[in-house]
C-alpha cells in the first residue's frame, strides 16, 4: 500500500504522507518519498509543491519498531541513516519550491522533513520537536541550526523541547500560524503565487539558496550573479522584462 499520495492540479502538486497512525517513516516510506520528489523535479506540469500529513500529525519521525536492532546484519544501520539523509535531500534539492503545510506535530525526522522545505506554514495545533535524546538517539542538530537561534536549537536538542506554532510565528521562523481549517487554503494560495513565477528563475533561486548557504558573502554573491547571467539569456527573462514594460501579467513557458 502506498504511503505517499500525490495530486497534481493547475501546476501545483500536493504530496500527502499517509502512514497511520502517526505518519512514521520506515524504509519503504522514505524510498517512496524520494522517488516522488525526484519525479516532481522533472515534471513540466508541476511548478510548486505542498508537503503535508494525513490525519492530525504531520510526521512523528522514525519508525522505532522497524529500526535495526543489535542483531541486524552488518551495515544495516549505516544504510538506514544514508536513506534518511537522501530523503531530506530529495526535498531540499527538488527543483520546485516546496511549502510545508505542517498540520500537526512534526517530531524527529518529521521535524527534519518540515524544515527541509522552502517555506513553513503551521496550524495552531502543531509543534516542532526533537525527542531523540529521550529515546537513545541523536540527530537534527545541524538542521535546527539552519533555522533557529542557538539557545532555542540547543534547548530543543538537549531537552526535547516542543516549539509550538505560536512561538515559532512570534519568533519569525514560520510564515503563519493558522486555525487547522485555514492551513491548506493558505498554502494553496502561496503555491499558486509560486507557480505563477518563471520555473527557470524559481529553480535558479532555490539552487542559489542551497549552494550559497555554506559560502562566504563574496563567493555566494558571485555565484548568484553568475545565475543572473544565465537567467538573462532565457526566453522567460525576456518575457518578464517585456511584461513589465507593457504593464501586463507575464506568461512563462519555462524556456
Amino acid at each position: 500500500m502506498s504511503m505517499i499520495h500525490l495530486e497534481v492540479t493547475d501546476l501545483i502538486a500536493v504530496v500527502t504522507m499517509d502512514n497511520p497512525p502517526v505518519n512514521a517513516q520506515p524504509m519503504p516510506f522514505m524510498e517512496e518519498l524520494i522517488a516522488t520528489f525526484d519525479a516532481l523535479s522533472d515534471r513540466d506540469d508541476v511548478r510548486s509543491v505542498i508537503l503535508t500529513g494525513a490525519g492530525r500529525i504531520f510526521s512523528a519521525g522514525a519508525d522505532l519498531k522497524s529500526r535495526p536492532g543489535p542483531d541486524a546484519p552488518p551495515g544495516t544501520m549505516w544504510a538506514r541513516m544514508r536513506m534518511v539523509r537522501e530523503c531530506l535531500s530529495s526535498i531540499m534539492e527538488c527543483r520546485k519550491p516546496v511549502v510545508a503545510a505542517v498540520n500537526g506535530p512534526a517530531m524527529g525526522a518529521g521535524f527534519a522533513l518540515a524544515i527541509s522545505c522552502d517555506i513553513l506554514v503551521m496550524s495552531s495545533n502543531a509543534f516542532l520537536n526533537l525527542p531523540e535524546i529521550d529515546v537513545g538517539l541523536m540527530g537534527g542538530s545541524r538542521h535546527a541550526m539552519r533555522m533557529f537561534p542557538q539557545s532555542l536549537a540547543r534547548r530543543m536538542v538537549m531537552l526535547g523541547y516542543r516549539a509550538t506554532a505560536e512561538e515559532l510565528y512570534r519568533r519569525g521562523i514560520i510564515e503563519a500560524c493558522l486555525p487547522p481549517e485555514e492551513l491548506m487554503p493558505y498554502c494553496l494560495d502561496m503555491a499558486r503565487e509560486l507557480a505563477a513565477k518563471s520555473p527557470i528563475a524559481m529553480g535558479m533561486a532555490k539552487e542559489s539558496f542551497n549552494v550559497v548557504e555554506s559560502m562566504s558573502l563574496r563567493d555566494g554573491y558571485r555565484y548568484e550573479q553568475s545565475n543572473t547571467v544565465r537567467l538573462s539569456k532565457t526566453e522567460d527573462a525576456l518575457e518578464a522584462r517585456t511584461a513589465v514594460m507593457q504593464k501586463r501579467q507575464p506568461v512563462f513557458k519555462g524556456r
